[in-house]
């Protein structure tokens, strides 16, 4: 590991209880600081609900830590909608923001389409998906932020158990970002949740950096802010255990291809990798082959779209 990094662990990793809510308050009202929550989510009527009464009532209600809750519906065909909505968040659906630009399937789409439609200075992204949600997710990653003018992006760190075995989620990170990370972009080696979907950041840094549209949205946001702000204005802090629903090993293939894909893009800005995927599933014959795309298109920086711009003016 990079002298760099062993010193920037010792500076800039923290657990959720090194800031007490009212130090966090506190800082938040000497700055006059506005934080907005986002929940991109698609088909999660099963835990959306949870997430956001959490939220509501620990950091919205119980003290005012979040101005602002929304979670941005990507096109489910469940009740995720309702359901956030009768939870307390405002809803809004990924084709209603910027619709001049035809919407993509994708979690990155819908995480670059949400700061058109927040206010918050800073902006803190949470997985839908999750289970045994605790309210240290938002107010771990978010202290950092109020409390040191120096800190801009807050990644959250976490147990991942898979089933009952602890510490053997996160297989796609092992498999795939952090060899890519370690060996091309040693200075983010010291991250222990790289492709974590749960981390804030300054909406002045985020609205400088181009979101790949999918998977791959984690990695392209960590690499572009270490490019932009530099390590120490990176951070990452401890919040516990995170529990989610499992991707099968396919759906991680296709995971795995996007992020790759996400990387190669940076190293060389120019020549793609030839950008499908084939993958085998057996069927009654045999195994057949079945082609996947992967994700090849990346949304600009948000502060470049004229909308954007126009209403950051008014």
């Amino acid at each position: 590991m990079l002298d760099e990094v062993e010193r920037w662990l010792g500076i800039r990793t923290w657990s959720a209880a090194d800031r007490t809510p009212n130090q966090i308050l506190a800082a938040k009202a000497r700055r006059g600081s506005s934080v907005s929550v986002v929940l991109p989510a698609l088909n999660e009527e099963q835990t959306v609900g949870d997430i956001v009464t959490v939220i509501r009532h620990e950091l919205m209600e119980r003290i005012p830590l979040v101005d602002e809750l929304v979670v941005i519906d990507s096109a489910s065909s469940d009740r995720t909608a309702e359901v956030a909505e009768a939870a307390g968040a405002r809803v809004v659906h990924r084709d209603a923001v910027l619709p001049r630009i035809p919407a993509v399937a994708g979690k990155g789409e819908v995480l670059w389409r949400s700061l058109m439609v927040t206010s918050g200075d800073i902006v803190c992204f949470i997985d839908s998906d999750l289970r045994d949600f605790s309210a240290d997710f938002v107010s771990g990653i978010v202290g950092p932020l109020l409390t040191d003018p120096e800190v801009q992006f807050v990644k959250a760190m976490y147990d991942r158990p898979l089933g009952d075995a602890p510490g053997q989620g996160g297989r796609v990170t092992e498999l795939v970002a952090r060899p890519l990370l370690n060996l091309h972009w040693p200075q983010l080696a010291g991250f222990v949740q790289p492709l974590g979907g749960e981390y804030a950041a300054r909406r002045s840094l985020l609205e400088q950096l181009p979101f790949p549209v999918g998977y791959g949205v984690e990695l392209g946001l960590l690499v572009d802010a270490l490019g932009r702000a530099g390590l120490d204005a990176l951070a990452q802090v401890d919040v516990g255990t995170r529990k989610h629903r499992h991707q099968d090993g396919q759906a991680l293939g296709r995971m795995a291809a996007a992020i790759y894909r996400t990387a190669q893009m940076r190293l060389a800005r120019g020549h793609l990798v030839r950008p499908v995927l084939t993958q085998f599933e057996r069927f009654e014959n045999g195994f057949v082959p079945v082609v996947h795309a992967v994700d090849t298109e990346e949304r600009p920086p948000m502060r470049e779209i004229g909308e954007y711009a126009a209403r950051r003016a008014a």
